[in-house]
């Protein structure tokens, strides 16, 4: 932890917050502004309560927060580190390994299935399939630095994977290799709470609020080649894009 943006805290006597309150919203602040590294181990509470001159308590509270609001995690007998966390801009069409190595994060995916079936209304509907018509399905767990990130479930026409085994880590990798990377993309964001299975696999509690997003990627062609269904933690992940006002005429 940088003990400089540590020591730099003092108590701000105009605010009517409690102390822990202040505390962690001082620590949240410089891991937003990447002051610290993920999996950057914060010191103890005992080192905390030492150094700032707080009770154990509030140096507890305050981690507490920080763990409430998704930038720590906890380790149990390891100790406090810095989270994961990715901020994914709409106007890029990339994949959820490519944004996360960026970052210099290590994506990877923990599978839950691989397999072919029949497709259902919904997947004929968004890739304009006949009816009856077979589809690879891929269902995963996201994980950036062995973190659970997101679940998702993607579904492919045969024509453009005929066998989902073949996929190891990166779809959108594997599709270009075969000549099929979707070029453009829709996205449908909302906010919806997640059932007793999906927070079991997310490891969130159930209800928790989480970002369900619907992609369909498009071949050059405009053919729809890939739904995708992504329920992300919202503790892990921000969405921003960049908006530019257009030059007002003088006349």
């Amino acid at each position: 932890m940088n003990r400089d943006a540590i020591a730099e805290f003092k108590p701000d006597a105009r605010d009517s917050s409690p102390l822990y309150l202040q505390l962690a919203r001082k620590l949240g602040r410089a891991v937003r502004d990447g002051r610290y590294q993920v999996n950057q181990a914060l010191p103890s509470e005992r080192s905390l309560s030492a150094q700032l001159d707080v009770s154990r308590v509030t140096a507890r509270k305050a981690i507490d927060q920080l763990v409430d609001e998704g930038l720590v995690l906890r380790r149990r007998g390891s100790g406090n580190y810095i989270a994961p966390r990715l901020e994914q801009p709409l106007s890029r069409l990339s994949s959820f390994s490519e944004e996360l190595q960026r970052r210099g994060y290590t994506p990877g995916s923990r599978w839950l299935g691989r397999s072919i079936a029949t497709a259902t209304a919904e997947e004929r509907q968004f890739l304009g399939l006949a009816r009856n018509a077979r589809v690879a399905h891929l269902e995963r767990l996201r994980l950036a630095d062995d973190v659970v990130m997101a679940y998702e479930i993607s579904a492919l026409p045969l024509t453009v994977l005929p066998d989902p085994r073949v996929v190891r880590t990166s779809l959108y990798r594997h599709l270009e290799r075969i000549g099929h990377a979707p070029v453009r993309a829709q996205q449908h964001l909302q906010a919806v709470n997640a059932p007793d299975g999906l927070a079991a696999q997310l490891g969130v509690p159930a209800g928790q609020a989480v970002l369900f997003i619907t992609r369909v990627g498009y071949s050059e062609t405009g053919q729809a080649i890939e739904l995708t269904h992504s329920y992300c933690r919202n503790d892990y992940y921000d969405f921003v894009v960049e908006l530019k006002r257009e030059a007002q005429s003088k006349s």
